[in-house]
C-alpha cells in the first residue's frame, strides 16, 4: 500500500496507512503511516475491543492534517 500512495498522493489525494512491520514502512517511505504494535494480521488490535480500534483508526486518520510527509508516527498504546 506503501507504493501505491506515493502515485494517490501525486494525483492530489490524501493517503494514510497502518503499518505493522515497521522496517518496510521506513524503507517505503509512504506518506502518512501509523505503525502500530500488534500481531500482523490485527492492525486494530484484539478483536473485539471497539473501544481500541476507534483509538487507532482515528490516530490514522489524524495523520491526514499532516500536509507533507513522510510522516511515521507510532502508536504507543
Amino acid at each position: 500500500m506503501g507504493g501505491l500512495a506515493h502515485y494517490l498522493e501525486e494525483e492530489g489525494v490524501a493517503t494514510t496507512q497502518i503499518s505493522l512491520i515497521r522496517e518496510h514502512t521506513e524503507i517505503i517511505r509512504p506518506p502518512r503511516a501509523l505503525w502500530v504494535p500488534f500481531e500482523l494480521g490485527r492492525p486494530l488490535g484484539l478483536p473485539d475491543d471497539p473501544a481500541l480500534q476507534t483509538r487507532v483508526l482515528v490516530a490514522a486518520l489524524k495523520l491526514l492534517e499532516a500536509e507533507k510527509g513522510p510522516v511515521l508516527e507510532d502508536f504507543v498504546e
